[in-house]
């Protein structure tokens, strides 16, 4: 009995190196990617081939990061306990052939998709491993977020237009939202680990008049595509109602500059935030 559940909870530990969460807001942004490209319905065998790509390869992306974090992670109160830094597997290498074949897998089948996905898969893995816990780290995590709305759009049609520009520019902007806030929510976390770029190397004051700043411009932007893809009220209304919410919370962090504000922004900016407006989309094209 204690050997089988050991071995369980050893399953499970794999699982969450892979950062299921995040793996599968990944996935969920790049299969809507190549619905908005497909202007509604892509081929199922695309749809199935990249569905299985986006899996794998933002696993292994992941996974690779939760790895190089490993750690600065054991030197946090936010993140101690995670599979590799508690030395739940143990040596943390152990983790490396599944993360190192996820992957190479998902690299494959990005290819078999078009030259273009591989390409912007690569970059997004390279993006996501280097420079790991540095000033880099967010602009760096922009290249990797953009990764599959990129692979999902080139896989239906490789070329650049306003929709796609704009959809990256959507990403790029809400990834400082995200990762900012939930580092000045655990801000005293990270400094204890030693950690002190940017934006904990500015007083809090000031990072959030940048985080209000990229509000409104997140909401913008979400205005932009709806003129640029033709979208319809349904697509207007929802983006207009998660605009608000955003500009209003980060106006709320603001003023108060508390970590539960932070802590706030940081979870609305998730799926509610970028799930529920890339669905919407997709919802908005099949419906029209």
């Amino acid at each position: 009995m204690k050997i089988a559940l050991s071995k369980q909870w050893s399953f499970l530990d794999y699982i969450t190196v892979l950062k299921p969460v995040e793996t599968s807001l990944l996935t969920f942004i790049g299969i809507f990617s190549a619905i908005i490209a497909a202007g509604g319905y892509p081929p199922a065998n695309v749809a199935v081939l990249l569905l299985i790509a986006l899996i794998l390869g933002s696993a292994g992306s992941n996974g690779l990061t939760n790895y190089l974090d490993r750690d600065v992670d054991a030197c946090m109160m936010r993140t101690f306990n995670r599979a590799l830094p508690s030395k739940r597997i143990d040596p943390p290498q152990k983790a490396l052939p599944l993360i190192i074949g996820l992957i190479a897998v998902g690299l494959v089948l990005a290819w078999i998709l078009h030259p273009l996905c591989f390409l912007f898969g690569l970059i997004g893995v390279i993006a996501s491993s280097v420079w790991r816990k540095t000033i880099s780290c967010t602009f760096l995590g922009i290249i990797a977020g953009c990764s599959p709305v990129l692979i999902g759009w080139f896989a239906i049609d490789p070329t650049f237009d306003a929709t796609i520009l704009l959809l990256c520019g959507l990403v790029a902007i809400w990834t400082p939202i995200h990762v900012w806030t939930v580092m000045i929510a655990n801000r005293e976390d990270y400094l204890n680990a030693n950690l002190r770029y940017f934006p904990l190397s500015w007083q809090v004051k000031n990072v959030v008049k940048i985080l209000f700043g990229l509000s409104v411009l997140l909401y913008f932007i979400s205005i932009l595509l709806y003129l640029a893809a033709d979208f319809h009220l349904i697509y207007l209304i929802v983006a207009n109602t998660l605009g608000i919410l955003m500009i209003y919370a980060n106006g709320r962090l603001l003023f108060s500059m508390t970590s539960i504000a932070a802590w706030r922004v940081y979870k609305l900016s998730a799926f509610p935030y970028l799930g529920i407006i890339f669905l919407t989309m997709g919802i908005d094209i099949w419906l029209a």
